[in-house]
């Protein structure tokens, strides 16, 4: 069975629907690419994927080790290129909770993120940021 089914809406929108789950995505068109910006541009989500990605394999890592990242925030930029318009550049920043971190904790999670399956999916030629922000 496919893993997502996505349907054309008009007006430059998709939904896309995830077969397990149900869950509802759809994607618009972004504003400097005659779309209206109304929801996530499908390389907002190629972006979105590379934080939430690599934010997931930190929690294996936490889980498995008792190491608790509840809480973490991220925020995430993607810079577009021309010729060809693509992504050029990601930037994910984590806020990590105010907590006591082991250095060894903090250098496995800061690795954790060259190990998603997304930022080895990703084109080399992508360039992609992982930035820690350590409250403690």
């Amino acid at each position: 069975m496919a893993t997502v089914s996505a349907k054309y809406l008009g007006d430059l929108r998709v939904e896309c629907i995830h077969n397990q789950s149900g869950t509802k995505i759809i994607t618009d068109a972004p504003t400097d690419n005659q779309g209206k910006g109304e929801a996530f541009s499908p390389t907002d989500l190629c972006a979105t994927a590379l934080g939430a990605c690599a934010m997931t394999i930190i929690g294996i890592y936490a889980k498995n080790h008792g190491v608790d990242v509840t809480g973490t925030e991220m925020e995430i930029t993607k810079t577009m290129s021309a010729d060809p318009r693509r992504i050029g550049k990601i930037e994910v920043t984590f806020t990590m909770p105010d907590r006591e971190y082991s250095a060894k904790d903090k250098a496995v999670i800061e690795r954790c993120t060259q190990s998603c399956p997304v930022h080895h999916t990703l084109h080399p030629d992508v360039e992609q940021v992982f930035t820690f922000v350590w409250k403690n």
